[in-house]
C-alpha cells in the first residue's frame, strides 16, 4: 500500500516502494496536468528540454534508474527513455529557472505508456493483468481431469 503522499513527490520516496502498480499510483495525477502544454509560450518549454544542463541530467537519470520505467527492476524501457518531472513544472519554474527542475530527487525515467498514464489516467497498457492458471481439461468441461 502507498504511504501517504507528501505534497512534493520525490524519488527517495518512490523508490522505498517495492511495486511497480503502487509507483504509479504515488505519481498519478488523475488528469491534472499542469499548465496546458505552456499555450504560446511552448517554445520556452523546448529550449529548457534542449539545454545542455537538461541534456546533462537526462543522461544521469537514465543511468541512476537503468533505464527501467519507474526506476523498477524487471520493467526495462526497450523505446524512447523519456524523464519525468514527478511533480509538474510550470513556466515560472522554467523562467526562473528553478533548481528543481533540474534536481534528480525530483525525476524519474518513464516509458511513453506510463508518461501518459500518469498524466491522463489510462492505465490500461502498464498495469499487468494477472493471468489465468490453466488447468489440464479446463477448456474442455466434457472431459474429466483425473
Amino acid at each position: 500500500m502507498v504511504k501517504p503522499m507528501s505534497k512534493i513527490r520525490t524519488y527517495s520516496e518512490l523508490i522505498a516502494i517495492p511495486d511497480f502498480t503502487e509507483r504509479y499510483k504515488y505519481l498519478k495525477l488523475n488528469g491534472v496536468i499542469g499548465e496546458n502544454t505552456f499555450g504560446f509560450d511552448r517554445y520556452l518549454n523546448q529550449v529548457f528540454y534542449h539545454s545542455k544542463e537538461w541534456k546533462d541530467v537526462r543522461r544521469a537519470v537514465i543511468l541512476r534508474d537503468n533505464g527501467r520505467d519507474l526506476a523498477c527492476e524487471g520493467h526495462d524501457i526497450f523505446g524512447k527513455v523519456l524523464i519525468h518531472h514527478m511533480n509538474p513544472i510550470t513556466l515560472r519554474d522554467i523562467n526562473q529557472r528553478k533548481d528543481e527542475i533540474l534536481d534528480p530527487e525530483f525525476l524519474i525515467c518513464v516509458s511513453l505508456d506510463t508518461h501518459n498514464a500518469i498524466h491522463y489516467g489510462d492505465d490500461s497498457k502498464i498495469i499487468a493483468v494477472t493471468p489465468i492458471v490453466r488447468t489440464k481439461n479446463d477448456t474442455c468441461p466434457w472431459k474429466v481431469s483425473k
